[in-house]
């Protein structure tokens, strides 16, 4: 909860101003009922209108002088509100960004979209009835109890009964809707994680006709959410009920011994009038602080499901090194490294041995599952190896500034991704000052300025959502032209040319040599033919290294890299 609550410290004028002004409202509210007392048994009890006139006229500038104050307490409660919200969400996105892929794994990504919009939003209305009514609600309770009691002690026990049981029963409610409410808020992430599974895979859905499957399930997860927030409400809504009748009870007893004091000439019509009238304000306050705290219970809950994330730290911790050797010999070494996902029974890579030479080029191939992707992410330090030594140019990987690390590594991810925007603008992900020069020139490398060129409006041609109006090829092809951009020292092309057709595939391969000899090269390929020109190849099976070596003696020496090989050059014979 602190984690969330100190992003107030730059709202500190409006925490204090605006419920000092809500006070200001409360108390002209209070000193109503007194004014009304005094035109009922002066003004109208001695037929006196020019005293009713008067009097009229002040609660009329209470009035005003009252929406004034409310008016002024909501400029600084939007002020703050909404201040905090913006800079809760930038905090909240600068540290998702923050946390490695092992972090993002175990939280998941509609839950942090949900956190970072729901949760927010729950937490700004929270703080904004915070500031607009939190202290209102008790300060007119107590004003009315007190002030009822100035006018006649015995009268005014009916409020100090009132008040605690009503009390109670705004905490029983409060105790169980708070867990309620978090067990909603983690139904909608189930919710949004179904929602964002089936847009993502729509086409794959349909393919095996699972759409009604899918849709059960959704109306499932819904039911869920609805069934939970309904027995939330329902709870809540005990509250104004019961709270009313409470408050009634209340009225109907002050007005029952009210008039035997009032024949009895203890108290006036009048002040049994403000009697009354402190007794309703009480009920309203109450109703609406039962209200308040139902919002209340939401933004705790959200609160909490937004420190956590806070308090989920990137276990990747950076070094300082900004520069690489040039003398080095080689670009990537590994020493015996293994590595396990969280949650994971077994080892996905286990003693992983190998060294790259600068500017020389290292294929990888294997069975899916086989520790192809995970060995390379290994490299940028999208996670950390659990034991084992990875050094870059010379260096342990750990002693380099990972923002510098990754910035002369580029990488082409197994999915390509390509964002809503130009091509130009995609491909200045890399760097942002890249010239048209340098993109066309990546572009030809990859293969993808003979279809670039001939679009309509060339690199200034708008990319869809996800490189919807692209093919698999193009997205890969811009994708591949993306990493090369910034002249990395490493590109690692994670089974990114799975969609090019051989001839393609085999001008690429020969781009890369001609043009980037001194970038070392990390080519994943299922296809065996892609990577015979590599210095070396390692094959992956089941997280193991079980062949190493060049493609004529991977032939000879490697079974599983002869079967590989085999199946697939019988299976183009046969095309």
């Amino acid at each position: 909860m602190k984690r969330v609550l100190i992003y107030l410290k730059n709202y500190k004028k409006q925490l204090i101003l605006g419920p000092f002004f809500k006070l200001l409202e409360a108390v002209f509210e209070l000193i109503v009922p007194v004014v009304m007392a005094k035109i009922i048994d002066n003004g109208i009890g001695n037929s006196d209108t020019g005293y009713i006139i008067r009097m009229g006229g002040v609660m009329v500038i209470l009035g005003i002088c009252g929406l004034l104050f409310a008016l002024i307490c909501q400029y600084f409660a939007s002020q703050c509100a909404y201040g905090f919200g913006t800079d809760l969400r930038k905090a909240l996105y600068e540290h998702i960004n923050t946390l490695s892929y092992s972090s993002i794994d175990r939280l998941g990504t509609s839950t942090l979209i949900n956190r970072i919009t729901n949760d927010t939003n729950s937490v700004q209305t929270g703080v904004n009835m915070f500031i607009r009514l939190a202290f209102r609600a008790p300060f007119l309770v107590a004003g009315a109890i007190v002030a009822s009691m100035l006018i006649d002690l015995k009268l005014s026990i009916a409020f100090l009964i009132i008040t605690p049981v009503i009390s109670l029963i705004i905490y029983a409610v409060m105790s169980r809707t708070i867990p309620l409410y978090k067990k909603t808020q983690q139904k909608l992430d189930k919710t949004a994680t179904l929602t964002r599974e089936n847009l993502e895979g729509t086409r794959v859905i349909r393919a095996f006709s699972r759409q009604n499957d899918e849709i059960k399930n959704f109306n499932q997860a819904c039911n869920d959410l609805s069934d939970n927030a309904i027995l939330a409400g329902k709870i809540s809504s005990i509250l104004n009920p019961v709270t009313f009748m409470i408050m009634n009870l209340g009225i109907v007893a002050i007005i029952y011994f009210g008039g035997i004091r009032v024949d009895g000439g203890s108290i006036t019509q009048g002040e049994l009038t403000a009697f009354i009238n402190y007794m309703t304000q009480i009920l309203l306050a109450l109703v609406v602080l039962a209200n308040l705290i139902v919002t209340f219970t939401k933004a705790i809950a959200s609160a909490n499901r937004i420190s956590d994330v806070f308090e989920c730290q990137n276990e990747i911790v950076s070094g300082s090194l900004e520069s690489v050797d040039e003398n080095s010999e080689n670009s990537i070494e590994f020493e015996n490294v293994s590595f396990r996902y969280n949650g994971a029974g077994d080892n996905s890579l286990e003693n992983i041995t190998f060294r790259i030479r600068k500017g020389g080029m290292l294929g990888i191939i294997g069975g899916t599952g086989s520790g192809k992707s995970t060995l390379s992410a290994l490299i940028p330090r999208f996670y950390d190896a659990d034991s084992g030594n990875i050094k870059i140019f010379g260096k342990d990987i750990k002693e380099y500034n990972t923002d510098f690390l990754r910035r002369i590594i580029g990488i082409v991810p197994q999915k390509a991704v390509l964002f809503t925007g130009t091509v130009r603008e995609n491909m200045q992900l890399a760097d942002e000052n890249a010239t048209d020069d340098e993109i066309i020139k990546a572009l030809k490398i990859a293969q993808a300025w003979e279809f670039v060129e001939k679009l309509p409006r060339k690199l200034d041609t708008v990319i869809s959502q996800g490189g919807k109006n692209l093919s698999g090829g193009q997205k890969q092809r811009i994708a591949i032209a993306r990493a090369f951009i910034g002249n990395p020292k490493i590109v690692i092309l994670d089974d990114s040319t799975s969609a090019l057709d051989y001839a393609t595939d085999l001008a690429f391969r020969k781009a890369i040599k001609e043009n980037l000899k001194d970038t070392t090269i990390i080519m994943i390929s299922q296809r065996a033919t892609s990577l015979k020109d590599a210095d070396n190849i390692i094959v992956m099976d089941d997280g193991k290294a079980v062949g190493t070596g060049t493609h004529e003696n991977l032939l000879e020496n490697c079974e599983v890299y002869r079967e590989i090989y085999n199946s697939q050059l019988s299976s183009k014979k046969g095309e």
